[in-house]
C-alpha cells in the first residue's frame, strides 16, 4: 500500500455570476491521480497558476475536493474519524514557502520548534528543551539560536528552523511547497541538501512542489507536470522527463538556463543540452 494516495481529485472555485443562469465555476483540478510510496520524493513541477499550491492545500486537509479521495496510509483524510485524524495531523507536516509568514514573529526558536511536541508528546521541560537542541543541530543552527526571534534570522536560517519543526515528531510525509523558491542559489543547494539528509536519516517521504526544475532533480525520485489543473505527465524516473515529447514538458525543458550567464542563450536546443548534461549528473 502506498504511503499517499491521491485518486480522481477535482476541484472547482464559483465566481460571481454576471447573468442568470450562467455557470462562471472555474476548475483548479481536474482528475489527479499519483501515489508516493515510503521513503521516496514525487517532485511535482508546474508554472504559476498551474494548481500545485491548491493541490498541497487538498493533500494536507485544508482544501477539500468537490470529487475525489485523499488517502494517507491507507485512511481518507477526509472521512477519518477524530483518533485518525489527530494521527494524520502528527505524520503529515508541511514547509511553506514564506519562512517568515510561516512562525509567529513574537515566538523564539525555541517556542516555535516546541510547538508540535507539545501537542504530541509528554516530554519534561528538560527533556523538551533537549530535543529542540538536537533539532537546531541537525538543521545547521545552535543552541546559542534557541532565544532568538524570527527577525533575527536570514530567510534560510529561519526556513531551517521550519524545517526543524517539521521534522519534530518524524511525520511519515512533508509536502514541501516551494519551500526554496525564496531563498538565493547557494542557500537553496544547502537546504536541499539537509533535505536529502533527513530523507535519510528519518526514513521520509516528500511531496516537493515547485515551478524549479533544477530544484526538482536534485531531491526528487519521481517527478509529475502539472498544467491547468491537470496532471500531465508522471514518471517513474528523471531520465523519462527528457525523453517527453509533450509539447507542455518540451517548453519547460527550454526554458531551464545554464548556470553562468556566460553559457546562456536564447537558442532552445542549447538549453536542452545544458539541462540534459544536468541530467546527467544527477
Amino acid at each position: 500500500m502506498s504511503l499517499l494516495q491521491v485518486k480522481q481529485v477535482s476541484l472547482s472555485f464559483n465566481s460571481k455570476k454576471l447573468f442568470k443562469g450562467k455557470d462562471l465555476s472555474k476548475k483548479v483540478l481536474n482528475d489527479i491521480s499519483f501515489a508516493i510510496e515510503e521513503g521516496t520524493c514525487l517532485g511535482l513541477i508546474g508554472t504559476s497558476g498551474a494548481g500545485k499550491s491548491t493541490l498541497g492545500k487538498v493533500i494536507l486537509g485544508i482544501q477539500r475536493p468537490q470529487q475525489g479521495q485523499v488517502l494517507f496510509q491507507g485512511y481518507d483524510i477526509y472521512n477519518a474519524d477524530k483518533a485518525t485524524q489527530q494521527k494524520i495531523r502528527r505524520d503529515l507536516q508541511v514547509v511553506f514557502q514564506d519562512s517568515y509568514s510561516a512562525v509567529n514573529p513574537r515566538m523564539t526558536a525555541e517556542r516555535i520548534i516546541s510547538e508540535p511536541l507539545e501537542n504530541y508528546e509528554k516530554l519534561t521541560i528538560t527533556e523538551q528543551r533537549k530535543r529542540i537542541i538536537e533539532l537546531l543541530e541537525r538543521v545547521g543552527l545552535s543552541e546559542k539560536d534557541l532565544k532568538k526571534y524570527p527577525h533575527q534570522f536570514s530567510g534560510g536560517q529561519l526556513q531551517r528552523i521550519n524545517i526543524a519543526r517539521a521534522v519534530a515528531l518524524k511525520p511519515k510525509l512533508i509536502v514541501l511547497d516551494e519551500s526554496v523558491s525564496s531563498l538565493d542559489m547557494v542557500t537553496q543547494s544547502l537546504i536541499l541538501e539537509l533535505l536529502n539528509e533527513l530523507k535519510d536519516d528519518f526514513g521520509l517521504s516528500y511531496l516537493f512542489i515547485t515551478h524549479d526544475i533544477k530544484a526538482a532533480f536534485l531531491i526528487s525520485d519521481t517527478l509529475g507536470v502539472l498544467e491547468k489543473g491537470e496532471l500531465i505527465e508522471l514518471y517513474d524516473s528523471k531520465d523519462q522527463f527528457f525523453s517527453s515529447k509533450h509539447p507542455i514538458v518540451k517548453r519547460l525543458r527550454d526554458s531551464i538556463l545554464a548556470e553562468h550567464p556566460r553559457f546562456r542563450t536564447l537558442t532552445t536546443k542549447a538549453n536542452w543540452v545544458n539541462t540534459n548534461r544536468l541530467s546527467k549528473q544527477l
